[in-house]
């Protein structure tokens, strides 16, 4: 039963699951904007908010944590040399989501996840 279990598993184990949001915040620096579910989404965003907010600080130390975090390191060279500097006089809010039509096929929850 799920009794106040709060965490979206999305159907996938904690391996499967930690793996597909490394690979979704790799494509969205990369890419600054990708479409997926909504649900996908708005687990993305409180990761990738906390990742700029790593990234603005241009140390050592910070490029350890976002390469440790991202499967590549262009991703992380990336965060530390424009993302990071774009929103320093910014206190926060680096991501917005906004929701699209549902997908044809299954009906799924479609939205569209930018770097602000």
């Amino acid at each position: 039963m799920r009794h106040r279990s709060s965490k979206k598993t999305l159907g996938r184990n904690y391996k499967q699951r930690k793996a597909l949001v490394k690979n979704l915040a790799n494509s969205l620096i990369l890419h600054e904007k990708i479409k997926t579910t909504e649900t996908k989404a708005k687990i993305l965003k409180p990761k990738i908010e906390k990742m700029i907010t790593t990234a603005k600080n241009n140390s050592l130390h910070s490029r350890r944590l976002l390469i440790k975090q991202l499967p590549n390191t262009k991703a992380a060279k990336k965060m530390i040399e424009v993302i990071g500097p774009r929103y320093k006089q910014r206190q926060g809010g680096y991501v917005r989501i906004v929701k699209l039509n549902p997908r044809h096929s299954d009906g799924a929850k479609m939205a569209l996840i930018e770097l602000v």
